[in-house]
């Protein structure tokens, strides 16, 4: 019983571990007009992303975008962040994302990964999951599923990233 709760517990931990490279994976995505884009050409000139990874059919990936949307301009502001959303969306949904965007009215970078690759080469297993990646491409932070207020979680940890400060989850 001690080694299955030993297991479940690094088992959780391990969300939050970045994965070997500390940066984003080298994945083929699609953007919402069909262009192939890799991954690890998702820059920021230097300045942090939220990597956001993101389902249609997921209403707390919904309601998280609708908060982080009334904040955006302000946080960019700030921080110079720029958001990337990647819908992991299978064929049911995955020609349905782009109306939801525009209807939505998000201003954040949106792509599809219809086959999930990110999402399994970054270790995602919950939608919505957030990370932060730092100035130097480096996963620095993440989160798995949303709760009302973690939007503030978010941005707190943000200017933390913004003022080179080392960051916990």
């Amino acid at each position: 019983m001690r080694y299955l709760f030993l297991f479940v517990a690094l088992f959780s931990l391990s969300s939050f571990i970045p994965n070997e490279e500390n940066g984003i994976p080298a994945v083929s995505v699609k953007s919402l007009d069909g262009k192939s884009v890799n991954t690890s050409d998702i820059t920021n000139d230097k300045k942090p992303i939220i990597l956001c990874i993101w389902e249609m059919s997921c209403a707390p990936c919904i309601h998280e975008f609708d908060e982080i949307s009334k904040k955006y301009e302000n946080w960019q502001k700030e921080t110079d962040v720029k958001i990337v959303a990647i819908s992991v969306d299978d064929n049911r949904n995955y020609n349905r994302v782009p109306s939801l965007v525009k209807s939505k009215g998000w201003k954040f970078d949106f792509y599809q990964d219809k086959n999930q690759d990110l999402k399994r080469a970054l270790g995602v297993s919950i939608c919505p999951s957030t990370i932060i990646i730092n100035g130097k491409g480096e996963i620095v932070w993440r989160k798995s599923g949303y709760l009302q207020g973690d939007e503030e979680i978010i941005y707190e940890t943000l200017q933390k990233v913004t003022k080179g400060e080392k960051v916990s989850n």
